[in-house]
């Protein structure tokens, strides 16, 4: 029987964990959050809460008796029993950003390989970050998952104590040449690109304000994908971009995306967790927004246009398979449209031209098939 269960980090344990770092630490606080944010907050976590209350269905008998006959397994199926899956995430599991993207993916893998689902969330703190890692560890878990590039120091000193045991973390490609330590990473840019590309075409300024939290990661890649896409449809475009060196002061981003409005730009994105203070703005100056690492329409479901999502199941299963046939670890892996691993969702909600939503999908088609790249490395 899957379940699911939490343990509850520090920083957790009320929607201030709203302004942890998504993809990296800042170790900020702030107190402010908009209306909009929190009611979007508290509807995603009642939609947590129910994933947490609804049983799974154990494994079929069909299943069963396939391991038990020692078959070969379907396509992507390890020969393995279903796992104890351990996440760390250094914001809110329904953060609508970096944290949320693993909690989802990871709910949406395919039941017959997951025993167990147990989260530690809210660890912007590396230190409480790394005890809640070594903690599932010596509880036995078979999968640990370190999501958040700041945590790959203390998982590199504590994966060769428990050789048994697999990790994964991101967003990143070194496994510290560890072969229990999986990687795995997104092209951001990608989705960046196609959401660049209608928001050339929907600003009627020719400014569009792009709200950063520090120049690494996907997150960088997210915003040079997204300045190349919108260059390439309307080179006349300005884009403005302001990094404001932090992941999680929502407060900050909010000044920059007004500060953004006041100088005519009539089109917003950002990427990260505190873009909650960045999209309160779009909404209060009814200005279409672009989300990206979750869908954030229940930011602003008035103004919205699409998000790109983080599907890391695609890759978590790789993995998985990789165990089953005796791989602990050693491997790197990343998100890209041609996977499925990255997905655009549109808000239908938002009244998007025809024009522009085949302007999209032609990207989208483009990007899948190799005949487009974003020019980005």
């Amino acid at each position: 029987m899957r379940t699911r269960t939490r343990r509850t980090a520090i920083a957790a344990v009320s929607a201030l964990a709203l302004v942890a770092a998504a993809c990296g630490s800042d170790d900020e606080s702030d107190s402010e959050s908009d209306e909009a944010a929190e009611e979007a907050s508290d509807a995603a976590d009642d939609d947590a809460d129910e994933a947490v209350d609804e049983p799974d269905d154990a494994m079929d008998e069909e299943g069963e008796e396939a391991v038990e006959d020692d078959e070969a397994p379907d396509a992507g199926s390890p020969a393995l029993d279903p796992l104890r899956i351990g996440i760390v995430a250094p914001s809110a599991s329904n953060d609508l950003a970096f944290s949320q993207s693993i909690v989802d993916s990871v709910n949406r893998l395919d039941e017959s390989l997951v025993e167990e689902i147990a989260i530690t969330d809210g660890t912007f703190v590396v230190e409480d970050a790394a005890a809640a890692i070594r903690g599932y560890a010596d509880d036995g878990f078979d999968l640990v998952i370190a999501h958040g590039s700041q945590f790959g120091g203390p998982l590199e000193e504590i994966a060769p104590d428990f050789p048994e045991t697999s990790f994964a973390w991101g967003t990143s490609s070194d496994t510290f040449g560890l072969d229990n330590v999986f990687a795995y990473t997104t092209r951001a840019d990608e989705g960046g690109y196609v959401n660049g590309v209608m928001a050339a075409q929907l600003t009627e300024s020719g400014t569009i304000g792009v709200v950063g939290p520090i120049e690494v990661g996907d997150a960088q890649l997210y915003v040079d994908g997204f300045v190349a896409g919108a260059e390439a449809t309307a080179p006349d475009v300005t884009v403005n971009v302001n990094y404001i060196e932090s992941f999680s002061d929502v407060a900050l981003a909010a000044e920059a995306a007004t500060a953004f409005v006041s100088n005519d730009a009539d089109v917003l994105t950002g990427t990260a967790q505190m873009v909650v203070g960045a999209t309160g703005v779009a909404v209060e100056n009814d200005i279409p927004w672009f989300g990206t690492q979750s869908n954030q329409t229940d930011l602003g479901p008035d103004i919205v246009v699409s998000s790109q999502v983080y599907r890391w199941e695609v890759v978590l299963t790789e993995m998985i398979a990789a165990m089953g046939t005796g791989t602990p670890g050693g491997e790197s892996y990343t998100l890209t449209l041609s996977n499925g691993g990255l997905l655009m969702e549109f808000n239908e909600g938002f009244p998007l031209p025809d024009e522009v939503r085949a302007s999209a999908d032609e990207a989208i088609a483009a990007l899948t098939d190799g005949s487009l790249t974003t020019g980005i490395e």
